[in-house]
């Protein structure tokens, strides 16, 4: 099978792999097949399951997450540092990532990196595939109520951040980035500033708080960059055969 991804809520994402499941920044849904989303289909899948959360907050992390090792035996959790100390959570529960640090098996590769908020972001590398998850990282300028000195030491900080990641990685296959109107008029500026210095093949917003025609207006740009950004319109919605 292609590379499928299933937006599960917010800035959270199923990817499903031939030989794996990566599961990210769960943190709303249920088991049930028909109310659900990340059900037990896929937590039955063949292969093993990851699991990665960008950092402790409420929207980003859930401990239900613990509770699948009862249906799913091959799991491994991969945990930005912060949600240990926030969340107090045992530190053998899963492999622990800073900022620059990296997880890797013989399937997988996860790199860490920065965000602007709390927390990391994810560079994942696996069956020949680049996927780029931001957490919370994003220009979080928030120019229509912050004087223009602040908002512009935001945005340096921002583009400090991208440059580390273009230092590695040029062009990434699927990038998950944070589209939030709360912005502002501006508020699709993080999102251009990341694909005008990294290139994706494909760019799916997150992080838009149930508010799909704001997020979707990005596609517009998107394409214009030679970009695909296919429209998100509900979770639970598979994209099929992305890459």
């Amino acid at each position: 099978m292609c590379m499928e991804l299933i937006y599960l809520h917010h800035s959270g994402f199923v990817i499903l792999m031939n030989n794996s499941t990566i599961v990210i920044d769960y943190f709303e849904d249920s088991f049930s097949e028909k109310n659900g989303i990340l059900h037990n289909d896929i937590l039955k899948r063949n292969g093993k399951m990851y699991v990665l959360s960008s950092h402790f907050h409420a929207d980003h992390f859930n401990k239900e997450i613990f509770e699948w090792g009862k249906n799913k035996n091959d799991i491994t959790y991969i945990l930005s540092n912060d949600i240990r100390r926030k969340r107090n959570i045992p530190r053998d529960s899963a492999s622990w990532l800073k900022k620059g640090e990296e997880y890797n098996d013989n399937n997988i590769k996860i790199k860490a990196f920065g965000s602007t908020d709390v927390g990391i972001s994810f560079l994942i590398e696996t069956e020949g595939k680049t996927i780029f998850h931001a957490g919370d990282l994003n220009n979080w300028h928030w120019m229509d109520e912050s004087p223009e000195d602040e908002w512009k030491r935001d945005e340096k900080k921002f583009l400090d951040e991208i440059k580390v990641i273009s230092n590695d990685y040029k062009n990434i296959d699927l990038v998950l980035f944070p589209i939030d109107p709360r912005l502002g008029s501006e508020y699709m500026r993080g999102g251009k500033q990341f694909i005008d210095l990294i290139k994706p093949t494909v760019f799916i917003p997150m992080h838009f708080w149930n508010d799909y025609i704001s997020a979707n207006r990005f596609q517009q740009y998107a394409i214009s960059k030679g970009i695909d950004s296919p429209e998100i319109n509900c979770r639970g919605q598979i994209f099929h055969n992305i890459l």
